[in-house]
């Protein structure tokens, strides 16, 4: 059940993949995501640093043998003189590509979507919002929580008052597969590929988004503690912090991959001087909401309260379970709009402006650094906040 809020596309856009070949899970989800709604083709992909990988992947895929090049800066060089060049490119692959990756194809006039964190310094991401800002290109951030029907609604009932004043938010990210210790060559163990962050990079900014995103708050103070609790583990694996926001509200962020016994839960609880939500990733299909002198009350996805920017997330019919890989597609499907509407000539669609954008990267990128500097200074307060004039 495809929304009317999107005029229909007047052309299949062309999309390239950087990394996520066959082997990788998040690319597997890109793609998937990308070709939900019939908007976007694979068509184009640098799959793997290992050569032979990414030609037998481009293979399973359908990609034809003369756009399956060995990496990014030669397939954003090749596509570039195609008539049928792709119109924007997916960026996958470990943390310390995204960068050079997302310039190779700005600069070549492609839009981009690419996966968190941004970049791995601040400097790369301030260069990143540059020139998104100077290109005309969108530029889109995969923080897949933000495509959930109910994450919208959520968002939709703070901004109209519902739970008012806002005065605490509790959010975290908590699975367990990093409990044991990493494997050999293990990319997200090497500061090298990964950055100087490990599961605040990982999953930490994804909880950072989803508070942001809900509460449409900053937070002005921080104060963390990152841990290396597995042995063999040269990064953070696991993290907790208090967080001041700047209205006024606390607030706690958790990330860990230890936590044996979880699989992946993302949660947020938002709580102000009307009532309170709670809604988690697991169950993405139900939100708790209460307001005061109320009894608690479970909202469904389909339920009768809901607002444009839910529903118009909201893919099956009431009853039929949608998730992880419908929050990514709805993210795509508005990355298309985005540049449909360039190309048209058109205002977007408002759902449109929901998308991940590089601003929000660049946020992420100072959160996680700021993370970092907090802890090693003792837990000191630190602002995670960047001037993006």
């Amino acid at each position: 059940m495809l929304s009317t809020a999107f005029p229909p596309p007047s052309r299949r856009l062309r999309l390239g993949m950087v990394g996520g070949g066959r082997t990788g899970e998040i690319g597997r989800t890109h793609r998937s995501a990308a070709l939900m709604d019939g908007y976007w083709e694979v068509v184009a992909g640098a799959l793997s640093s290992d050569p032979e990988r990414g030609r037998l992947s481009a293979a399973e895929w359908l990609i034809a043998p003369d756009r399956a090049y060995a990496d990014a800066l030669t397939m954003a060089e090749r596509e570039a003189v195609r008539a049928d060049r792709i119109d924007a490119v997916c960026i996958c692959t470990p943390n310390n590509l995204h960068h050079a990756a997302a310039r190779a194809f700005l600069d070549r006039g492609f839009h981009v979507v690419s996966d968190k964190p941004m970049t791995t310094t601040l400097q790369d991401a301030l260069d990143l919002v540059r020139t998104v800002r100077g290109s005309g290109r969108v530029f889109a951030l995969t923080h897949h929580s933000a495509g959930y029907p109910l994450v919208r609604l959520a968002r939709d009932m703070v901004r109209a008052g519902e739970l008012g004043e806002i005065r605490s938010v509790a959010v975290e990210y908590i699975g367990q597969y990093q409990a044991e210790p990493p494997p050999v060559g293990e990319w997200r163990n090497d500061p090298a590929r990964s950055g100087p962050l490990g599961i605040v990079a990982d999953i930490g900014t994804h909880a950072y988004h989803l508070a942001r995103f809900v509460t449409g708050l900053e937070v002005s103070e921080m104060a963390a503690d990152l841990s290396r609790l597995v042995p063999g583990r040269q990064l953070d694996d696991h993290a907790t912090m208090l967080l001041r926001f700047e209205n006024g509200a606390r607030g706690h962020l958790w990330c860990t991959a230890v936590a044996v016994g979880n699989e992946n839960m993302l949660r947020i609880r938002v709580f102000g001087s009307k009532g309170g939500l709670e809604w988690d990733q697991e169950n993405p299909n139900l939100m708790r909401v209460t307001r005061l002198g109320e009894q608690p009350r479970l909202v469904t996805k389909g339920g009768l309260e809901d607002t444009p920017a839910s529903r118009m997330a909201t893919r099956p019919p009431s009853g039929h379970a949608e998730g992880y890989i419908e929050a990514f597609a709805n993210l795509y499907r508005e990355v298309a709009e985005r540049i449909l509407a360039g190309e048209e000539g058109r205002t977007p669609s408002p759902l449109a402006a929901l998308v991940p954008t590089v601003e929000d990267g660049a946020l992420g990128v100072r959160f996680m650094l700021a993370a970092l500097e907090s802890s090693e200074a003792g837990g000191r307060w630190v602002n995670p906040g960047v001037d993006l004039a």
